[in-house]
């Protein structure tokens, strides 16, 4: 079980006259960074708003927007007129000292801070509660879609895991070759530059075992197959929040492929480890997408 980091989640819940929208959405963020646009009425809970969002959602960039609409549509929205007849003063001054048509002022001055605030007030224990519902079912139905988004990553993290895998099973044949062929360049390269009766074989064949030490890739093969049987078990899990240790593991899994790489010398090997490089970055982009 994963939960994408990106999600999303609306409810409308009728109280009273009133209904109020709950609209939870979110994008990727190494951190909790949670955002809630609100009427201004519910300011003085937002603090436990606040706790209550965090104690469910997890990691991610998370916008919350709360609405209340009034049946009545007379209620919950006022004109600050003071406020208004300054600006329109100000601004007919203005317009008329430096000549400028005023346009459409009315539009323009409903859209300056403060014209239109929603009424103030304290939220009754009943609202509350109406709030409380509609913020735990919208929060419900954006962990449905973060689960729904993170099972689809799973099933790609599991195919590209075993591609992985695939490609590394393919490495035992091509390394026996290569170590065939090295030999056989290696002891070319020596009769050229000193002549076949001028080597000493008990000394080349230490020199090449030392040299196909150095360049030996059979630890790195096997940890990089644990590597990913121990990713695949962490998929297996049933944990949700794991993006963390995934990306951990994905990042031991690119070392041990970039040194394959590095002591290759092999062009088929050098394939074989591109193909495990494409896979991986594949995988590393779902986990940066995982909570």
């Amino acid at each position: 079980m994963l939960l994408s980091m990106t999600g999303y989640g609306r409810v409308s819940h009728a109280f009273g006259d009133k209904t109020i929208h709950v609209e939870i959405r979110s994008l990727n963020s190494k951190y909790t960074d949670l955002r809630i646009k609100m009427p201004q009425n519910y300011r003085e809970k937002e603090s436990d708003l606040r706790r209550i969002i965090a104690e469910r959602v997890e990691r991610g960039k998370i916008d919350v927007a709360i609405d209340l609409n009034s049946h009545q549509g007379d209620d919950e929205y006022g004109l600050n007129e003071p406020l208004f007849r300054k600006y329109h003063r100000e601004l007919s001054r203005l317009a008329g000292e430096l000549k400028i048509p005023s346009g459409d002022m009315l539009q323009a001055i409903l859209r300056l801070p403060n014209v239109v605030a929603s009424a103030a007030g304290t939220v009754s224990e009943e609202e509350w509660e109406a709030l409380m519902e509609a913020l735990n079912a919208a929060i419900d139905n954006f962990e449905k879609f973060r689960l729904a988004e993170g099972a689809a990553m799973e099933d790609d993290m599991r195919l590209r895991v075993n591609n992985i895998l695939g490609f590394l099973n393919q490495l035992d044949p091509q390394e026996e070759e290569r170590i065939t062929r090295l030999r056989q360049r290696m002891h070319q390269n020596l009769e050229d530059y000193l002549g076949k009766d001028k080597i000493d074989e008990n000394r080349f064949e230490q020199e090449i075992l030392f040299y196909l030490e150095k360049i030996d890739i059979t630890e790195e093969k096997v940890r990089l197959e644990q590597h990913c049987k121990y990713y695949l078990e962490e998929l297996n899990k049933k944990k949700a929040s794991k993006g963390r240790k995934l990306s951990f593991i994905s990042q031991e899994m690119g070392r041990e492929i970039n040194t394959m790489g590095a002591k290759a010398y092999s062009s088929e090997i050098q394939r074989l480890v591109v193909g495990m490089k494409d896979e991986l970055e594949k995988i590393k982009e779902q986990v940066a997408n995982s909570v």
